[in-house]
């Protein structure tokens, strides 16, 4: 089992790696690639310190490699020039490259559940709370990511700003943003809700995710 466990942390780490170094071969703009990069490095390296300490359900681990994998692909082509939503966007005829708008709302639906997971096992959370306080979060995060994000865009010169924010021309693409984050953690506490009701499980505290037992 624990040869197992650290067979999937390797793994997704392994895939982590190699899909920055794929996105950091050529990407359509360098600085931005720089930039974007450290929040999503220093995050890992955050993760692989803490695994020990506190380790995440596999569930937790493998949604969170989900979301860093599309907002890497981002980083690499920059949000407004992403092949796949360039594509959806001429197939459904809309108005811009919503590539974007995925990767938010994925923020809110892959990263919630680890969050969940957190308040629930780590700050002993029970009842609604367990899943009010990881929406508010996902929100609040959400919000402080746009304020960053306008921060640097004023500190850097006007192209790489512009690409940075990839508002890609909308007044209202930091509010529409956080909407679609919002959107996905509501959607994933209620997917939650439904699984343990289906389950039998009464509250959000009898839940028991397998997680990686690092203490042998």
């Amino acid at each position: 089992m624990l040869a197992r466990n650290k067979l999937f942390l390797t793994g997704l780490l392994v895939w982590y790696v190699a899909i920055s170094i794929w996105t950091a071969a050529s990407p359509a703009d360098p600085q931005f690639w720089i930039l974007s990069s450290i929040l999503p490095t220093l995050f890992v390296a955050l993760l692989v310190a803490t695994h020990r300490l506190f380790p995440l359900s596999h569930a937790s681990y493998a949604f969170i490699t989900a979301f860093l994998t599309l907002h890497m692909i981002g980083v690499h082509y920059t949000y407004a020039g992403v092949p796949a939503g360039a594509w959806l966007q001429q197939t459904l005829d809309l108005n811009r490259n919503h590539f974007d708008r995925i990767v938010h709302f994925s923020f809110g639906f892959l990263l919630t559940y680890p969050m969940e997971e957190l308040f629930r096992r780590g700050g002993g959370v029970r009842g609604w709370l367990v899943y009010y306080l990881p929406v508010m979060t996902v929100l609040g995060l959400s919000g402080l990511w746009e304020i960053v994000e306008a921060l640097v865009a004023s500190a850097v010169h006007p192209e790489l700003g512009i690409t940075y924010l990839g508002s890609q021309g909308d007044i209202w693409d930091a509010q529409k943003d956080m909407a679609a984050a919002l959107y996905g953690a509501v959607l994933c506490v209620a997917v939650l809700a439904v699984i343990r009701a289906s389950l039998g499980v009464r509250s959000a505290s009898e839940a028991r995710p397998v997680v990686i037992d690092s203490s042998r």
